[in-house]
C-alpha cells in the first residue's frame, strides 16, 4: 500500500514536470501556427446542414494530403533512380505502399455512410466528383497509367493543366526502372527506351525477359530485384484501393452514374482491366 507521503512525492513530482513546459508564447511559434491550424481546420465548409457531410469532406481532404505526400515521395523515388541511386528509393516507395494502406483503410470510415444519408446532401456537389481528383491523375500518370484525354476535364486551369501535360508527357517510374536495366547491361528493345511517353506503355517481350534475368539471379541484381518488389507492393495496394473505392460508391450509390458524368461504378470497374508494371507480373508465371 502506497502511503500518503509517496503519493504526495509522487504529485510533486508530476508538478516539478509540468513546471518545464514552455507556456509563453508571445514570440514563439505554436504547434497550431507551425501546422497553420487555423487554415486547415477552417476547410470544411458544409453546404448542407446534414450531419454526414462532415465526414464527406474530411475523408476527401485527408486522401488529397497523402495523395501529396505520395508524390512528394515519388518525385524523389524518380530522381534518385534516374541518378543510377536505387537503394535511396527503396526507402520512398516503402513510406509510399504505407499511406496507399491508409488510403485502403479510410474506405472503411466512408462505408458509414449510408444511402439514405448520402442523399441528403449528394445534389450539393454539382458536378464536382473525384474523377477530377488532379493528384490522383498525377499519381497514375507518374505510375505509367497514361490517359491524354482526362486532361479535358482541367483546361480551365492552364497552369494546372499544363502541370498535368508536363507529366503525362514525361517517362514514369516504370520507365525509369526498364532504363536501369538497360543500363546494367540486360538488353532491351530500343522501342522501350525510346518511345511516345505520352503514350499508354504496352508489355514487351524484351522487358519480361529482363526482368527474368534479374530475379533469377538475385545476387547479382540484388538492387533491381528489390525495385521490382517495391513497384509489384505500389501495384498492389494501389489496385486494392481502385477495389475497396469501387465497392465504397457501389454501397452507397448503387448503379448510378457519378456526380461528375462517368459511369460511377461502371467506371471505377473497368479502370481495375488496367494493372501496373504488367511484365512485374507475367515473368511469376515463367519463374
Amino acid at each position: 500500500m502506497t502511503n500518503p507521503s509517496d503519493q504526495q512525492k509522487h504529485a510533486s513530482g508530476q508538478g516539478q514536470l509540468e513546471q518545464t513546459i514552455h507556456t509563453d508564447f508571445k514570440q514563439d511559434m505554436t504547434y497550431g501556427d507551425y501546422l497553420q491550424l487555423d487554415k486547415v481546420l477552417s476547410s470544411q465548409t458544409r453546404l448542407s446542414d446534414h450531419h454526414d457531410e462532415m465526414l464527406f469532406i474530411i475523408i476527401h481532404q485527408v486522401s488529397e494530403l497523402w495523395m501529396k505526400q505520395i508524390l512528394h515521395e515519388l518525385s524523389a523515388a524518380m530522381a534518385s533512380i534516374q541518378a543510377g541511386q536505387l537503394e535511396p528509393a527503396f526507402k520512398m516507395f516503402s513510406r509510399v505502399s504505407r499511406i496507399q494502406q491508409q488510403l485502403i483503410k479510410s474506405w472503411d470510415v466512408l462505408s458509414t455512410l449510408t444511402p439514405a444519408e448520402y442523399m441528403q446532401f449528394r445534389h450539393k456537389l454539382g458536378h464536382s466528383s473525384g474523377f477530377q481528383s488532379y493528384q490522383n491523375r498525377l499519381i497514375e500518370f507518374t505510375l505509367g497509367y497514361k490517359n491524354s484525354h482526362v486532361l479535358a476535364v482541367y483546361e480551365h486551369q492552364p497552369e494546372l493543366h499544363g502541370l498535368l501535360k508536363r507529366t503525362l508527357e514525361a517517362p514514369s517510374i516504370y520507365d525509369a526502372a526498364i532504363k536501369a536495366m538497360a543500363e546494367r547491361g540486360l538488353p532491351v528493345d530500343d522501342v522501350c527506351l525510346n518511345r511516345d511517353w505520352a503514350e499508354p506503355y504496352v508489355a514487351n517481350e524484351s522487358v519480361e525477359n529482363a526482368w527474368l534475368t534479374v530475379y533469377r539471379d538475385v545476387n547479382q541484381y540484388w538492387d533491381l530485384y528489390e525495385l521490382a518488389e517495391k513497384l509489384v507492393d505500389i501495384a498492389s495496394q494501389q489496385q486494392q484501393w481502385r477495389f475497396n473505392h469501387m465497392t465504397t460508391v457501389e454501397r452507397i450509390i448503387g448503379q448510378k452514374p457519378g456526380t461528375g458524368g462517368s459511369s460511377g461504378v461502371g467506371y471505377l470497374r473497368r479502370a481495375l482491366d488496367h494493372r501496373f508494371f504488367p511484365e512485374l507480373w507475367s515473368l511469376r508465371t515463367q519463374l
